[in-house]
């Protein structure tokens, strides 16, 4: 079947991309990977020996960076509704953290292990209908947050892909009276032409 000159375009985008490119000669698995190292570079939100919550994780990019500074003392239990080939040292997840059968293998699998940060790259399935897409970004975003509440220790971090559009400033507000410090990210690994930001949380203030 001929492709449409959409998706003609996509895939010329695609391979010509200098991340594309980067993520084959380096080894990673998608060039979501840079994202990550970038905000990393800048802010030094992965230490050593962290444990770690990677919400939306395959195909694994940002598991693979998290690993690799984390080492074998740190913790990593990555977590997506589609596969992920195995990462060492990384327990996974599959299915859909929505689900409350879902959720409860995660908090299982960090059992009483206080989590240092949680990271989240999710995004919905877009249907091309702005608001409607918005709303399920949106409501990924609340949950990740909710678990984010329950597992993180005081002075946590969080890292999650948002998108501006409705819904975000009531989130911002409601990140901040969380957090000790929120920051917006916009990674030069991130397309131009994407609406993406990553909303940065620093400070966890615990659940007194």
């Amino acid at each position: 079947m001929a492709r449409s000159k959409t998706s003609q375009n996509w895939l010329r985008e695609h391979f010509n991309d200098p991340y594309v490119k980067m993520a084959q000669k380096d080894g990673y698995r998608s060039r979501a990977s840079y994202k990550l190292l970038e905000i990393q570079e800048k802010d030094r939100i992965l230490r050593p020996g962290n444990t770690v919550i990677d919400l939306g994780a395959a195909p694994g990019g940002w598991s693979q960076v998290t690993s690799r500074v984390l080492g074998d003392k740190g913790r990593l239990i990555a977590s997506d509704i589609l596969e992920m080939d195995s990462i060492p040292d990384v327990t996974f997840i599959q299915g859909d953290f929505t689900e409350e059968s879902v959720l409860a293998q995660i908090l299982e699998a960090v059992g009483n292990h206080p989590v240092d940060l949680v990271i989240s790259d999710m995004a919905p399935n877009m249907s091309g209908v702005k608001l409607a897409d918005q709303a399920r970004a949106m409501y990924l975003c609340e949950l990740a947050l909710d678990l984010a509440g329950q597992v993180l220790r005081p002075g946590g971090d969080f890292l999650i892909k948002i998108f501006q559009g409705e819904g975000f400033d009531v989130y911002h507000k409601q990140v901040r009276t969380m957090f000790d410090k929120v920051q917006m990210r916009k990674p030069l690994s991130s397309r131009d032409r994407s609406r993406e930001q990553y909303l940065l949380a620093r400070g966890f203030r615990g659940n007194n």
